[in-house]
């Protein structure tokens, strides 16, 4: 019996490329095809000159390129994403090889695993559905740490853009060699104004004619009036690319160097699929399409692992380069395409051309990408919104900067993890109160008519009760019961309005335990109201007890608050119809 066809279910999910080829429309090929052209424009010089700051020789860099290209466009879920080389990536990687190798030959082979050790994190990830693991990142802290990654990037192309070299092992030393090389006269003025010139036409482009590709026209000027003065020899230049495909170039790897890499790996697997998450979601909410998270999170590393089998290094997705293909017209994964195949061409038919692209060109195509990472504006929204997510940017940046790209990566993802545990440590609490005329208890802070119920106090805690806030909860509790009973009230019920409660782990059962106790001392019961059933579940499983009887039954629960006051007073309100609007919680 012959084996039945796959579904196009099946090769919708796992082979996308293939879908949009059956349902590829002729009107479509002009503009994936110009898209394709003007794209290679930006791949080129781009993958040269973040290879360089990973470490590498800049022949890696298109390979990096054209590898992920093919090989996303057959099981990438997204039509336009272009995927490569990236400036927020390349100092992870350097910072991983460099210290292990010194000579190209090993650096390569190094990046060589790490970009497999990236794909196989995301591939087995992606597996197994973990796409929202990039949410470890909060924007607060990815600010941060791309600012921080922006500063590590300039301060990394600035000496070549002056035209000389340095030597440091933190920032603050490169900060340093740059001003004394200054102070020196080291500067080489002729690839200075090559380096600045190409920068002012790369910025002044992109911000008064985007339709005209600015690093095309830097990078192509650059290498002609190189070629035509014979300044070739006079200035550090990129050199000629070797003819030829990448080839598998692994040797010499041992153990050793696969279990160094393991960290740094993980730790761009992170980075690497945040980014082209948020660009990916993007892009298909303008087309009116979705992505699958886990499944895009697979194609990054089944791209990633290609690139590691043949002479590449780990990649992403591009914020610089996707825009571009977009605004070019592209409307499939067949323009990033022909941007691998003229890449291809360019290998072949004019390796040479590169001899006389100067360093400094470079440079500035790398400084600009960089400066498109920094974000203050963000930074000083966040100081006037939340100063505690702003001072965690500020961390995030500060841990990129001082102590390292690997470190910060660290560091950004413990301070997410700070920032969370913080919300749901100190979170908001009220007490609230009956607003005449108006359904249901409000806020009394943000409600000035609200009404207090004799004898009652109602109070509601906006979070999850767990180790880090039970003991916060407990104090917040008894200081209000305190205070108002100092200001004269007598209270004989405290209701907990505890919708927002979505969890109770054991450390905050015995706060709750030691509160009850506190509040029955004082001839006070603590009552829950619209405690969510799987909350109430869990509560019960405890099965705590007082004097051999259930400590929390059944009339300590009441379906609303409203509810309950009703049945305290032994009487319905009046002062509400059904027309009655809500106000401000």
């Amino acid at each position: 019996m012959p084996t039945p066809a796959p579904q196009p279910s099946t090769v919708s999910r796992y082979l996308p490329g293939l879908t949009t080829l059956r349902s590829y429309q002729r009107s479509w090929l002009r503009g994936d095809i110009v898209a394709g052209i003007v794209l290679t424009a930006l791949l080129i010089p781009a993958g040269m000159g973040y290879a360089e700051v990973a470490g590498l020789p800049p022949v890696t860099g298109l390979y990096a390129t054209i590898i992920p290209l093919i090989a996303y466009a057959i099981v990438g879920p997204s039509r336009i994403l272009v995927l490569g080389p990236d400036s927020s990536l390349a100092p992870i990687i350097a910072a991983a090889i460099i210290p292990l190798a010194a000579f190209d030959e090993e650096r390569i082979a190094l990046a060589g695993v790490l970009a497999l050790e990236v794909g196989a994190v995301l591939v087995i990830a992606g597996l197994l559905r973990l796409g929202f693991v990039t949410d470890l990142l909060s924007k607060p802290i990815r600010i941060g740490y791309l600012n921080g990654i922006a500063l590590v990037v300039l301060l990394s192309q600035l000496p070549k853009l002056l035209g000389f070299s340095i030597e440091g092992d933190s920032i603050l030393d490169e900060a340093v060699a740059i001003v004394r090389g200054i102070a020196n006269g080291e500067i080489d003025w002729l690839a200075t104004a090559i380096g600045v010139i190409c920068l002012v036409v790369i910025l002044g482009l992109k911000y008064w004619r985007k339709t005209i590709p600015g690093v095309l026209v830097a990078v192509a000027g650059s290498i002609i009036a190189v070629a035509v003065f014979g300044w070739q020899d006079d200035l550090s230049v990129a050199g000629a690319m070797p003819r030829g495909f990448p080839s598998p170039s692994l040797e010499g790897i041992t153990l050793d160097d696969v279990v160094s890499l393991l960290g740094p790996a993980v730790g761009i697997a992170l980075i690497a699929f945040a980014d082209t998450s948020v660009l990916s979601r993007t892009f298909a909410a303008r087309a009116g399409t979705t992505v699958d998270g886990s499944q895009e999170m697979a194609a990054v590393g089944v791209a990633n692992v290609a690139t590691g089998f043949l002479s590449g290094f780990p990649i992403s997705a591009s914020s610089s380069r996707t825009p571009v293909a977009e605004q070019a017209g592209a409307r499939t994964q067949l323009a990033p395409l022909v941007g691998a195949v003229l890449i291809v061409v360019f290998i072949f038919v004019a390796p040479g051309i590169t001899a006389y692209l100067p360093s400094a060109a470079l440079a500035a195509v790398v400084i600009s990408a960089a400066l498109s990472l920094i974000d203050i504006r963000s930074v000083v929204e966040l100081f006037r919104v939340n100063w505690v997510e702003a001072a965690l940017s500020i961390a995030a940046f500060l841990g990129v900067a001082l102590i390292g790209v690997l470190q910060g990566i660290l560091v950004a993802i413990g301070l997410s993890f700070i920032a969370f545990v913080n919300q749901a440590w100190r979170p908001y609490r009220t007490e609230l109160g009956r607003v005449p005329g108006m359904r249901g208890y409000h806020d009394v802070t943000r409600n000035p008519t609200a009404e207090r119920i004799p004898g009652v106090l109602i109070l509601r805690f906006d979070a999850p009760l767990f180790f880090a806030n039970g003991g916060m909860f407990d104090d917040y509790v008894r200081g209000e019961v305190r205070a108002a009973r100092a200001g004269g009230r007598t209270l004989h019920t405290v209701i907990l309005a505890a919708e927002p409660i979505t969890e109770i782990d054991a450390t905050a059962v015995d706060e709750l335990v030691e509160l009850d106790d506190y509040l029955r001392s004082h001839g006070i019961t603590l009552i829950f109201a619209e405690m969510k059933s799987p909350v109430r579940d869990q509560l019960a499983r405890y099965q705590l007890t007082v004097d051999g009887q259930p400590r929390f039954d059944d009339s300590r629960f009441a379906p609303t608050t409203g509810a309950k006051i009703d049945e305290i007073t032994g009487k319905l309100r009046t002062d509400i119809g059904p027309e009655a609007e809500g106000g401000r919680r």
